[in-house]
């Protein structure tokens, strides 16, 4: 599938590569806007997946045998194509983990074994918990102290009240790229660059961006950018950690192991090299190797068109939803992508969600794993249609006619 030229976006097409969207619930057929949460697969990965455990299932970098060697050929090169689709500057900046919560706890853990007490580390107000928890985790058990930059009613960050929080003592800023609840697009590339003025590092959680937008590492020059498989057309269970090499190699492994040593006896051990250090047991290697593919197969594409008709589809059903009265969307920023969240007066997201799935239409309701911003709109959760780019208008069309039936049931 690796070819310079690009595949024209054609909608139908890109549709039947994925047989999850051919199916029907209660007799309807399916509608998928939970994106946010998951992507389906396409077929060139579900054959990738099937292939490798019917004729290349083996254990990796331990064997001499043709399967362990053809395994192992096929994980590194699925590095190669991840570390390329960033632009890392060295394949070996590139980690496999199991998705962007292990991505996160790895760095909490390893580099905050670098930190000490009085330390500062900054997130913001709009993170998943997995880039909430880890960093409180790490405070309570070092004594570092946690910053939240505060967020206006758009969905915005204030970006002069991070500039407040940033200090000599700030260790880490740690900001999700695109909020999973709003749809947010932070300028990660400023907020960087102010970090960095003051000596702290950077960690860039793109489990929502990396599906929708161009990640070249290097021009953002974060120090960490992580992701997982599954939320970009991957498997579940398998994740990437991008770590500056030099900052890879002054950080202490996160968990002991076979692979990630170099020699064991029981006086001491020395550990392996780059990227072997932060990669402790057999890996999910079909994960891996299948991610790769799954980068393959966005690669065909021109991710500008992909953006814009993402955002196309995010706009037109935002304009037709603010025509029903009570409904406000949370998340008004300038800067969206194709997110939207919303909550309508009098009732409540859960019943909302319930009845649009009995009509076939797959949302997310509730708070999304960012409890803190639901409690800064005053509300329990909300109603999240996220769009991939296999959906179309006419979907949009049809979930709006069921939105406005299971309104009428409930009001």
């Amino acid at each position: 599938m690796e070819s310079t030229q690009k595949r024209k976006f054609n909608i139908r097409e890109i549709r039947e590569d994925f047989p999850a969207l051919r199916q029907t619930v209660y007799g309807k057929n399916l509608i998928y806007f939970d994106n946010g949460a998951t992507s389906q697969k396409p077929q060139f990965v579900i054959d990738a997946i099937n292939r490798y455990y019917s004729k290349e299932n083996a254990n990796i970098h331990r064997g001499v045998h043709h399967l362990s060697q053809k395994a192992t050929n096929e994980y590194e090169a699925s590095r190669k194509t991840i570390a390329a689709y960033l632009n890392a500057k060295k394949d070996h900046e590139i980690i496999f983990t199991k998705g962007t919560t292990d991505s996160i706890n790895l760095v909490a853990n390893s580099f905050g074994a670098l930190l000490k007490a009085g330390d500062e580390i900054i997130i913001s107000a709009m993170e998943h918990h997995s880039n909430i928890v880890p960093w409180q985790m790490l405070c309570e058990r070092v004594g570092c102290v946690l910053r939240v930059i505060p967020i206006n009613k758009k969905g915005e960050l204030i970006f002069e009240e991070y500039e407040k929080l940033l200090n000599e003592k700030t260790k880490l800023v740690s900001v999700t790229h695109i909020s999973n609840t709003l749809g947010t697009i932070n300028p990660v590339k400023k907020i960087i660059a102010s970090a960095h003025n003051v000596g702290a590092k950077v960690l860039i959680d793109g489990a929502q961006s990396i599906q929708h937008k161009k990640i070249d590492v290097q021009a953002l020059d974060c120090d960490f950018y992580v992701f997982s498989g599954h939320k970009v057309f991957g498997p579940t269970g398998i994740g990437i950690l991008y770590g500056k090499e030099e900052l890879l190699n002054k950080m202490p492994p996160y968990q002991g192991g076979g692979d990630m040593i170099a020699k064991v006896t029981f006086e001491k051990t020395t550990y392996n090299e780059l990227p072997f250090k932060f990669e402790a047991g057999t890996p999910h290697i079909a994960g891996a190797i299948c991610l790769g593919r799954a980068i393959e197969y966005l690669n065909q594409f021109n991710i500008e068109d992909i953006e814009q008709h993402e955002l196309a589809l995010a706009d037109y059903a935002q304009d037709l939803l603010l025509t029903f009265e009570g409904l406000h969307i949370i998340g008004e920023s300038k800067n969206k992508t194709s997110v939207v969240s919303f909550v309508v007066d009098g009732v409540h997201p859960f019943d909302l969600g319930t009845l649009l799935d009995k009509q076939g239409i797959a949302v997310r309701t509730g708070h999304h794993c960012t409890q803190p911003l639901m409690d800064f709109y005053k509300i329990p959760g909300t109603v999240r249609a996220s769009f991939a780019f296999y959906n179309t208008k006419e979907e949009i069309d049809i979930f709006i006619k069921a939105f406005e039936k299971a309104l009428g049931m409930l009001k």
